[in-house]
């Protein structure tokens, strides 16, 4: 997308303007944090990922807005290309946010991007957003962590690099969730199965989380090795005991 001409003013006073690597969180407007909604209000520049929703772009009403999307399976920007842009948009502009689903330092890439952002001598911030993973189990209205059942959470992603052996994903912990798992998840109850797993774990599939269309689908491990229909959504999976349903007395 090419930027937008904008008047003299908003044109960095500076030889550089500032980056900020800021967390949209979920997805619903209102659980971005209130810091990131002013800077967003600020903003000259967004560039923003695919799942960043409209109604957190609305916040930056004033800025121009580009899209550098980047969806599992589809045609998308390369993450050079969004290195080069941000540093030309922050050379440009005073303040140049970049808006990442979730939080910008899980499975967000930004390690790339401040590395590039530092090689080209351009001050940056970063401004946390929820991750999905707690978004999903306040949704779903249940703990990653129980006394007596889960004191730890691994949080893992099928993306891996081509020589990573596919069973190390599966984490020794109590609790887990699996980012972009829409179309990994049968595979890794599959794999857990294997690996000696109950078939009755419970398992909780959450597509657009915190979103108008949010659904959730409570499942055992076998269901879910057996295959589950989803939509086109993001989708996120959680595994572990403390996600087991309560009892009526205990709600």
């Amino acid at each position: 997308m090419q930027m937008a001409t904008r008047s003299p003013n908003h044109a960095a006073a500076s030889p550089s303007g500032k980056v900020i690597l800021m967390g949209a969180g979920p997805g619903a407007a209102d659980l971005i944090s209130v810091r990131g909604a002013r800077l967003l209000a600020q903003a000259d520049v967004v560039l923003h990922d695919a799942l960043v929703t409209p109604e957190c772009l609305a916040l930056a009403s004033q800025a121009i807005i580009i899209s550098v999307g980047k969806r599992s399976g589809q045609r998308s920007a390369s993450q050079s290309a969004i290195n080069q842009q941000l540093v030309e948009a922050a050379q440009k502009y005073k303040l140049v946010v970049r808006l990442k689903g979730g939080d910008p330092m899980l499975f967000g890439r930004a390690d790339e991007e401040m590395n590039a952002l530092e090689a080209a001598g351009i001050t940056f911030e970063i401004v946390p957003g929820i991750t999905t993973a707690l978004a999903a189990a306040a949704s779903a209205k249940v703990p990653l962590t129980k006394r007596g059942v889960a004191r730890s959470v691994a949080l893992f992603t099928s993306s891996t690099a081509s020589n990573e052996n596919a069973d190390t994903r599966i984490p020794d912990c109590d609790t887990f969730v699996q980012y972009m798992g829409g179309k990994e998840a049968q595979l890794t109850a599959e794999r857990m199965l294997a690996k000696g797993y109950s078939p009755e774990l419970p398992v909780i599939m959450i597509e657009n989380c915190s979103r108008s269309n949010e659904s959730i689908a409570r499942i055992s491990l076998a269901q879910l090795a057996q295959g589950v229909s989803l939509g086109a959504g993001p989708v996120i999976v959680m595994f572990g005991e403390a996600l087991r349903a309560r009892s009526k007395s205990a709600n």
